[in-house]
């Protein structure tokens, strides 16, 4: 063993998840560092799930473990909600792919445009990381102009033409992205965040086709959107002409049953959607005005097509597992149960931190959780606290890879799957969940003291 996470946690995880350890090693030889998916790397190995429902899932060593990964924030219900695993099943019998239109979309649709704000017409992808793209291709067919602006530390999908200055650090300027050409970069303009007089500089300067927000936050929540950015953010891009896109791939069904933009009061011109749209099935969609969205049609007004073939684009099996969820979520009572338990959570771990002395903190909205180490700040107060009055360069940096690696493994070892520094509840997640996992907390913090990580 290399002892990567410490000594006493590695022995322990290695006994614990031996079944896991063993499948990583095959891992190894079939996908690049043994995962197929960046967040799930972790040291020694991660574990590998054999079921899950509600707010548990069940590992191939048999471990019962509260989830907080909430499919990658996929999942507002839980796992293997009844309602939806009936619609799938039901659907998986009668085709599974058509090639064909389907009554299934129709639903499917109808309901995005009834609870988005902003939905007057769409269009399914597999993925938000298209639907992300897609949104730039539609703004730049209306709009005649290339060049498109984002946030730093403002995550929206992988592709090339979104994918730079994600994550941290961010002390290189020219935000090179590793196979990114220069040619791609050039055309995109990369902000800070909640500073609404540069915007109106970069907009007078760059002259671009949209403005594209992830809508809570860096990554989800780092580093959140001060209050009033968004409909400044609004305001500010319909006086100047500029298209606003706001990228609802997490928030959308979460935060509320009309994402952000409900919350907000406001309506962008073009909205961003997967995950949770789709029931926890791949899936996403564009939505938005019905004149840009035109930019997808034949023979539209602006004599271009935005070309949009997509093999599993409506798919029926996401369609009824989407529909299932929408249905479910209509009535808003899903996304309150989940940020009820977000801030359960984000109380009693700050409690925890508070009485164990350890220089952490936890914040974050809604059914989100954001674990920050190394804080050295005031402690909490209320709900409403955000670290380093949401500094940017304080809250979007690089931490301790090795400690997040220790932590993440203490974690599992007390029975808890945190997403690496974040979390998200569900509707499905307990108070006995939140209780046992405030608990988990506790025990993996003495961990982590125990093999020197936290003085």
């Amino acid at each position: 063993m290399s002892q990567a996470v410490g000594q006493q946690i590695e022995t322990e995880f290695f006994a614990k998840f031996p079944t896991s350890s063993q499948m990583y090693q095959r891992a190894c030889t079939l996908f690049p560092s043994g995962v197929t998916h960046d967040g799930r790397y972790m040291q020694p190995f991660p574990i590998y799930v054999d079921h899950a429902t509600g707010s548990h899932k069940y590992d191939v060593d048999g471990n019962d473990i509260i989830d907080y990964w909430s499919g990658h924030g996929a999942l507002i219900m839980g796992h293997s909600h009844p309602q939806m695993v009936k619609a799938v099943q039901d659907q998986v019998a009668k085709g599974t792919h058509f090639g064909a239109c389907h009554e299934l979309e129709l639903e499917w649709g109808e309901l995005v445009r009834k609870l988005v704000p902003s939905g007057e017409m769409v269009r399914f992808t597999s993925s938000g990381t298209e639907a992300t793209m897609m949104a730039l291709r539609v703004s730049r067919i209306a709009t005649g102009k290339t060049k498109v602006m984002k946030f730093a530390g403002h995550f929206h999908g992988w592709h090339d033409l979104l994918a730079q200055a994600a994550e941290p650090p961010h002390d290189d300027k020219t935000y090179k992205m590793p196979g990114v050409t220069h040619g791609v970069s050039d055309e995109l303009v990369i902000l800070r965040p909640n500073d609404l007089d540069l915007v109106e500089q970069a907009i007078a300067e760059h002259d671009p086709a949209c403005i594209i927000v992830e809508a809570t936050g860096s990554r989800w929540g780092v580093v959140p959107l001060d209050d009033g950015f968004l409909q400044g953010l609004r305001q500010l891009t319909a006086d100047k002409g500029v298209l606003l896109i706001m990228d609802e791939v997490i928030s959308g069904f979460r935060v509320a049953p009309g994402g952000m933009q409900e919350v907000c009061g406001i309506v962008p011109d073009l909205t961003s959607l997967a995950k949770i749209v789709a029931g926890g099935l791949p899936g996403g969609c564009l939505t938005g005005r019905a004149d840009l969205m035109q930019a997808i049609a034949f023979d539209n007004g602006f004599g271009k097509k935005m070309k949009h073939p997509g093999t599993y684009n409506a798919n029926p099996l996401s369609a009824a597992a989407g529909i299932s969820a929408l249905k479910l979520i209509e009535d808003g009572e899903p996304c309150r149960k989940a940020n009820e338990s977000g801030a359960k959570l984000r109380l009693g771990l700050n409690e925890v931190l508070t009485r164990k002395n350890v220089n952490w903190a936890v914040y974050g909205q809604f059914s989100i959780i954001k674990v920050l180490p190394g804080y050295d700040g005031p402690r909490p107060v209320d709900d409403n606290f955000v670290p380093y009055n949401n500094d940017f360069d304080r809250l979007d940096c690089k931490h301790d890879a090795r400690l997040g690696h220790a932590f993440r493994c203490a974690l599992l070892l007390n029975g808890v799957d945190w997403f690496g520094w974040g979390a998200m509840t569900t509707a499905a997640h307990t108070d006995d969940d939140i209780s046992f996992t405030i608990n988990a907390f506790e025990r993996a913090i003495d961990a982590l003291r125990a093999d020197g990580f936290i003085d």
